[in-house]
């Protein structure tokens, strides 16, 4: 019989914290069973297995960030929604580096994979902040791809410790933030593509073409 007051979110948040804690690649059904004070066999009246779970975290994970960049570009628009944004993103990494981990390490299984319309509604709200800059619609996902891989390497690297120069990081995030605002004003009104690959790109692609 479950565990009571056990469900399979209780146990994909217990999970989720856990790796906060110990790092994602630490976490295992064993280590989890012994934060949650039962025997290993337990947790799988809950969650199917490792993998299961680790689709869970990720699960939480994108919807959490998803409604941590919604929330923080609300009422928001160009310059003033990127900062706020790179703000928020940075800021969930450094508080729940395991479960963004997770995130990342797993692919959704198909369009109604509940991870599928967590990573979509992520995506939605980087989008939303790419719209104040006007951008040429050949541009968009270039433009997504750029924003998300920008903030996802700078947040990741500083919680692994890699930066190694003296120089303040908080100064360095400043200056990206302002390069990318930069870099993005300079865009309106012009494809910035070359000609070929303007047109390959076509109409512009949906948000699940960047997933």
């Amino acid at each position: 019989m479950p565990r009571a007051g056990l469900a399979p979110a209780s146990v994909t948040e217990a999970g989720a914290m856990l790796a906060d804690e110990i790092g994602f690649a630490q976490l295992s059904m064993g280590l989890l069973a012994e934060r949650l004070g039962v025997k290993t066999p337990s947790l799988y009246n809950h969650v199917d297995n490792l993998a299961d779970l680790i689709h869970r975290i990720a699960v939480l994970a994108a919807t959490e960030l998803g409604d941590a960049l919604r929330d923080a570009i609300q009422g928001r628009a160009g310059s003033d929604a990127l900062i706020v944004a790179a703000q928020a993103m940075r800021a969930y990494v450094k508080e729940h580096p395991g479960r963004y981990a997770a995130g990342n390490a797993v692919q959704p299984a198909g369009p109604d994979d509940p991870l599928t319309t967590a990573i979509t509604r992520l995506l939605g709200s980087l989008s939303a902040v790419l719209r104040g800059y006007q951008l040429d619609p050949a541009q968009e996902i270039h433009a997504l791809r750029m924003l998300r891989s920008m903030l996802h390497g700078f947040a990741t690297l500083e919680v692994e410790g890699g930066f190694r120069f003296d120089t303040d990081v908080d100064d360095s995030f400043t200056w990206m933030v302002d390069l990318i605002d930069h870099g993005l004003q300079s865009a309106q009104g012009s494809s910035g593509l070359p000609t070929s690959m303007t047109a390959a790109s076509g109409s512009s692609p949906s948000l699940t073409g960047a997933l």
